[in-house]
This record gives C-alpha cells, sequence and structure tokens, in this order.
C-alpha cells in the first residue's frame, strides 16, 4: 500500500498507509466550501513551498472556471440498449472554480468515462450521460476524404427527458431500441415512442484530413 500511487491532475502523489475515500467537507459560509482527499500523511520530509528558495508550479484556478466534467459513458450508438442507456449513473458537476474527483464503483458497470471540456451547458445538464456515435449516424458531415466512421462523443441530458422543438432527442421506439433524432413538432413523433434524454452538446475530433484553420471568424474555423 505504501507505493500506491494517485494520479491527480497530472502529478502523482504517494498515498500513505492509511486514507479515507473522496469526501466533501462543506463549510457554512459558501466562500470557504471545498471538496478535498483525506489522507493520514506523516511527518515532514524535506523542503515545502516557499523554503529555500523551492516553489511548487501553482495555478490558482479562476472564480469562473469550469472543470472538465469527466461522464460516465453508456455504450455505442446505434444498438444501444434502453439498458445499458440507464446503466450507468452521474455525479454532480463541480463547484466552478474548484473540481471534483472520480473513482471507479467497483460493483457498476465499468464501461469507461471521458471527460469533456466544460462550461455552462455542460455544468448545467443535471442527469448526463455520454453516448459515443458513429458520425453518419447522427448526420455529422465530414471531409469526403475520410471514408471509415468517426467517433463523436455525444452527451444527453437524461433529465431533459420531455419534448422540445428541433431538440434532438434519445428515444426509445418500440422495435427499434434508441434513436436520435429532431422533430419540428410533436406530432412528428413515432407512434408508442418514450423521449429518454436530449442531446445538449458534442464532440467533433481533429484528424488531419481537416484543414487547421484560426481565422477569428467562427463560421470559418469549423473544421467540418
Amino acid at each position: 500500500m505504501n507505493n500506491l500511487l494517485l494520479c491527480v491532475l497530472g502529478f502523482f502523489v504517494p498515498l500513505a498507509s492509511a486514507w479515507t475515500p473522496a469526501t466533501s467537507v462543506l463549510k457554512t459560509d459558501k466562500k470557504n466550501q471545498f471538496f478535498r482527499l483525506q489522507s493520514s500523511a506523516g511527518g515532514k520530509v524535506g523542503g515545502l513551498h516557499g523554503e529555500n528558495s523551492c516553489f511548487l508550479p501553482l495555478k490558482q484556478l479562476d472564480q469562473e472556471y469550469y472543470a472538465p466534467r469527466i461522464i460516465q459513458i453508456a455504450g455505442a450508438y446505434p444498438g444501444l440498449t434502453r439498458e445499458d442507456f440507464f446503466a450507468v449513473q452521474s455525479e454532480p458537476t463541480s463547484e466552478q472554480g474548484s473540481w471534483t474527483y472520480d473513482f471507479s464503483d467497483p460493483d457498476g458497470p465499468q464501461l469507461g468515462t471521458v471527460a469533456i471540456e466544460s462550461g455552462n451547458v455542460v455544468a448545467c445538464a443535471e442527469d448526463p450521460v455520454v453516448l459515443i456515435a458513429e458520425h453518419s449516424s447522427i448526420g455529422v458531415p465530414l471531409p469526403d476524404v475520410i471514408e471509415d466512421e468517426v467517433d463523436i462523443v455525444v452527451l444527453v441530458d437524461r433529465a431533459a427527458n420531455t419534448f422540445a422543438e428541433r431538440k434532438f432527442l434519445v428515444l426509445d421506439v418500440p422495435g427499434r431500441g434508441l434513436v436520435i433524432g429532431a422533430f419540428a413538432t410533436k406530432q412528428e413523433l413515432p407512434s408508442d415512442c418514450e423521449i429518454l434524454g436530449q442531446v445538449v452538446y458534442c464532440q467533433v475530433p481533429w484528424l488531419p484530413a481537416m484543414k487547421p484553420t484560426k481565422t477569428g471568424f467562427m463560421e470559418e474555423d469549423e473544421y467540418f
């Protein structure tokens, strides 16, 4: 156990021989709210930050910083089942200006997680889950030179399970399984279908076939 290492934000930190799982410590004053790992660290060995002209490479997060959100992957689309969609759990988003830790659930399905660059849309998702979709299955255009399917990260909020015009919904359609689609009116929905969630964000990878451009104009900086 003494040799066990924990990787946090790119740094390897040795753990003491006894420690407790991640614990949220909430003060009465919201400005003092924080989330940390508790450990039974031993006495001081070596110098600390600021001693003997030795300084840690520190960065204090901005109060408006959104930490990347770690979200469980339910499976691949198409071919996903309703049971797959609801098998994984979601964790609350981190407070702005801070981050949270993620630990695998030994009793839950181990389908993997993905860290998504956060912002207001990602952080506000109440019950997020990720689907890995083939780009053609959801109609995302890519350069013609790309002939194989490309994985697209599709973030779905399962809490948004009501109809919304022209929003991409995840539907459970009898006889077809889970389907992603958008509809101009509620009357266009397939009969007897159930809305399981709404797509709130999609992430497209950069590939060598995509010409890198940075013009300052969003419509020209879209690679696909």
